[in-house]
C-alpha cells in the first residue's frame, strides 16, 4: 500500500524531458522568459537603430567608407585604449624609449600639412564664401558646394583616426606623464563625435568647431614638430604655455558660436548645438584645470625659490 502511494507521487512529480534528461528552463521557467526578453531588447534596439538611420541619417554618405555602421569606429577605438593604456605600457616595460626623431618630425609635418588643407576646405566650402555665422542649416544637396563640405567632414573623421599615432608614440617614447586623463578622453570621444557628424550632420553650424581645432593643431603640431627637431630649436620654443590659452579660447568661440542656435532658428538641430555646447564647457574645464596644475603651480614654486 505504502509502495503504491510512493509511486503515485514520484508520478506526479515528473519533470517533462527532452532527449531522455531534464531541461534546466522546465524546472526554472524564469530563465528562459528572460532570455527571451534579452533577445526581445536586443532587436528592438536594432530595430529602433535602423529606423533612425533610415530616417535622419544623410543618405549621401551611406556608402561612404566606414560610414555604413559605428561598430569600426566602437571597434578602433577599444583597441586604441586597450593599447595605449595595458597592451602597450607592458610590451614597453623592460625596454627603453624609442627616441623616433625623424619619424615624429614627418609626423608632425605631416599633421600640419593635413590640418592647412582642412583649414582651406572649410574656408572654401562656406565660411569664407556663403555660411552665416549666426545660423548655418546643412544642405543635405548634392550641390558641389554642399558635397565638398560633407566630403571635408569625412576627412575631418578621418583625420581624429590618425591622431591617435599621438599618444602610440608617448607610449613608444616611454611619456607616461603625457598620457593624461584628458588626453585618453580628448582622442577617444572625439572619433565617436566626428562618425555621428558625418553620419547625420554633413555640414552647417556645427563645422565651425572643425575650421577652429584645424586652426589650432597647425600651430600645435607645427609646434611639435620643432620640439621634435631637437634640443638646439627649444629654445624658439617659450610659447610653450599660450599652446593650451588658444585650446581655452577655441572652445570658448565655440561655445559663444553655438548659443546663438539656440536664439536664430534657422533648421540647424537645437540638440546638436546644445551638445556642442556642453562639449565646450567639459573640455574648457578638463583643459584649465590642466592649465592649472601644469603652468600655475610652477609659477608658484618658482617665486617661492
Amino acid at each position: 500500500m505504502k509502495s503504491a502511494m510512493c509511486q503515485d507521487v514520484v508520478t506526479q512529480l515528473e519533470l517533462p524531458t527532452k532527449n531522455g534528461s531534464w531541461d534546466k528552463s522546465d524546472i526554472f521557467p524564469g530563465q528562459r522568459s528572460v532570455a527571451t526578453g534579452m533577445a526581445g531588447l536586443v532587436r528592438m534596439a536594432i530595430d529602433r537603430y535602423v529606423n533612425i538611420v533610415d530616417t535622419i541619417s544623410d543618405p549621401r554618405v551611406n556608402d561612404w567608407p566606414l560610414m555604413d555602421s559605428p561598430v569600426p569606429t566602437l571597434v578602433m577605438v577599444t583597441v586604441y585604449l586597450y593599447v595605449v593604456v595595458l597592451l602597450g605600457p607592458k610590451l614597453m616595460a623592460n625596454r627603453k624609449p624609442f627616441q623616433l626623431r625623424n619619424i615624429l618630425v614627418v609626423y608632425n609635418a605631416m599633421q600640419v600639412v593635413f590640418s592647412l588643407v582642412m583649414l582651406w576646405e572649410h574656408l572654401m566650402s562656406g565660411w569664407l564664401l556663403d555660411y552665416s555665422y549666426k545660423c548655418q542649416p546643412v544642405d543635405y544637396s548634392h550641390n558641389p558646394t554642399a558635397l565638398r563640405m560633407a566630403n571635408l567632414c569625412w576627412w575631418y573623421y578621418i583625420s581624429k583616426l590618425t591622431e591617435f599615432m599621438d599618444t602610440l608614440f608617448f607610449v613608444l617614447r616611454k611619456k607616461d606623464n603625457q598620457i593624461t586623463i584628458l588626453h585618453l578622453y580628448h582622442h577617444s570621444l572625439t572619433p565617436l563625435e566626428t562618425w555621428i557628424c558625418v553620419k547625420f550632420i554633413a555640414g552647417g553650424h556645427g563645422t565651425f568647431s572643425n575650421l577652429i581645432n584645424n586652426i589650432v593643431h597647425v600651430i600645435m603640431y607645427f609646434y611639435y614638430m620643432m620640439a621634435a627637431m631637437g634640443p638646439e630649436y627649444h629654445k624658439y620654443l617659450w610659447w610653450k604655455r599660450h599652446l593650451t590659452t588658444l585650446q581655452l579660447v577655441q572652445f570658448g568661440l565655440v561655445f559663444v558660436h553655438s548659443a546663438q542656435v539656440l536664439f536664430f532658428d534657422c533648421g540647424y538641430p537645437k540638440l546638436v548645438a546644445a551638445l556642442l555646447l556642453l562639449h565646450s564647457v567639459i573640455f574648457f574645464g578638463l583643459f584649465f584645470d590642466f592649465y592649472q596644475q601644469a603652468y600655475k603651480k610652477r609659477d608658484k614654486v618658482k617665486k617661492v625659490e
